[in-house]
């Protein structure tokens, strides 16, 4: 589908409306006073759980008895984990651990 200069510019504007509107609109509800009870409870629980979630879909697939034994994963996992630990940045840990992985999987 081919879209003109007119309707291309119209959808990037109505895109970042949107999107700018769902980012505003939890600051805007919450401005002025304390969230309620189950937004505290999304804001604690939830990140581990996640965390949770994609620890175990990361190694899924993960073929300990074949070498290399899982070891980049193994190994990756580790660093993330003592990175974070250490210096308590999720971006840090995030990179970290990824770029160790690739790495990793060139090495083994």
């Amino acid at each position: 589908m081919n879209l003109s200069a007119d309707k291309a510019v119209i959808a990037t504007l109505i895109s970042a409306a949107v999107i700018f509107a769902t980012r505003a609109f939890p600051f805007i509800l919450f401005s002025k006073k304390q969230p309620p009870s189950f937004i505290r409870f999304i804001e604690k629980y939830i990140p581990p759980m996640i965390m949770a979630i994609l620890l175990v879909y990361c190694m899924k697939d993960v073929n300990f008895v074949k070498s290399p034994f899982g070891l980049p994963q193994t190994l990756s996992l580790a660093l993330t984990i003592i990175l974070h630990l250490w210096k308590n940045n999720s971006m840090l840990s995030i990179f970290g651990g990824t770029i160790a992985f690739m790495v990793l999987q060139r090495i083994f």
